[in-house]
């Protein structure tokens, strides 16, 4: 598989990450449901074999379970093929299991001693603040703290590079010149379109690396998402509750759209999920798209978004679909 420069940075990194999330499994707040670690492992070991060369995880994906699984997945990966491994901070946890958020630098640093002992590594390839502030809505008072923090940590090499996730145009100026931003991780899909106005813009002309996740709205537009396997989720699967794409009326709409787009795939011999992917890749600020896997077949279903571009012509077919969506 090709890789791409990660910005300004020297991370050379594959159009494809594999994103841990559901290796977190359920039984907390943004649970994926039930799932076994032997499979998020075999996932990661297929997708490494198939040339993906970054992991992407968070403490908070299972309350340390995600960080823990990658750590086993990598313990018998050679040195010469081990992957890039990113991470974050902000979400933090008790022993009553109840997730809170906290930014402040002693909370931060933390957070990365327990990242490192999950992973076990000495130094983390990109450490991520995971939100500026949360909920959304909350103020960000905190980020220029946070920010000061990370740059400290990486100056004393535990942090290769440093980052931010969910951050808009504004707040990226804020801290850009306490320390250089070597990425940003968004959501980006054909549903989630909000960064393409200011924050995209805005990384391209400070060249920083753009990681998007979500690109398949979290399953919803890889093809494989039905009515009635949605309504079958389990009661801890996070987009059962909390995602409203995955819901009435908009539900109705986005199966329409995949139906859409599994037409357009067929053509070129792809999938709904490549078509997904692809469409967030022809953006020319994006570098990369983080796909989370929960078993080996489901790397196997995306991989050709790697490589394959959509034309022009295919572009503007989506445009219509997405129009007819919003009718």
């Amino acid at each position: 598989m090709n890789t791409v420069r990660l910005g300004w940075t020297d991370l050379e990194i594959t159009p494809l990450g594999f994103g841990a999330w559901a290796a977190g499994g359920g039984e907390y707040a943004f649970g994926w449901g039930p799932q076994d670690d032997s499979e998020s492992i075999a996932a990661i070991e297929h997708a490494l074999d198939r040339g993906i060369n970054w992991i992407d995880t968070a403490p908070v994906y299972g309350l340390g379970r995600s960080e823990e699984v990658v750590a086993k997945a990598l313990a018998n990966v050679p040195s010469g093929r081990r992957p890039y491994v990113f991470t974050k901070c902000g979400f933090v946890w008790g022993e009553n299991r109840r997730i809170g958020f906290s930014l402040k630098g002693e909370s931060i640093r933390r957070e990365v001693e327990g990242s490192l002992r999950r992973l076990g590594v000495d130094v983390i390839d990109l450490y991520q603040i995971h939100w500026p502030a949360f909920p959304p809505t909350a103020t960000d008072r905190d980020v220029e703290e946070a920010w000061a923090t990370l740059v400290a940590l990486r100056h004393e090499g535990k942090l290769r590079h440093i980052g931010v996730s969910n951050f808009n145009a504004s707040q990226l100026a804020r801290i850009w010149h306490h320390g250089r931003i070597a990425s940003l991780q968004p959501p980006y899909s054909m549903l989630m379109r909000g960064i393409e106005d200011s924050t995209l813009p805005w990384c391209s002309v400070h060249n920083l690396g753009v990681i998007v996740y979500s690109p398949m709205q979290s399953g919803l537009l890889s093809g494989a998402m039905t009515r009635e396997r949605i309504s079958a989720l389990p009661g801890d699967d996070w987009r059962k509750s909390l995602n409203p794409e995955f819901q009435e009326p908009r539900l109705t709409r986005n199966l329409q759209l995949v139906e859409g787009l599994r037409a357009l795939g067929a053509r070129h011999g792809r999938s709904p999920a490549e078509v997904a992917i692809a469409w967030t890749l022809a953006n020319p600020a994006v570098t990369a798209a983080i796909v989370g896997a929960r078993r080996p077949s489901q790397i196997d279903g995306v991989l050709g978004a790697a490589e394959w571009r959509l034309s022009e012509e295919d572009l503007q077919e989506i445009e219509r679909l997405l129009a007819q969506r919003d009718a």
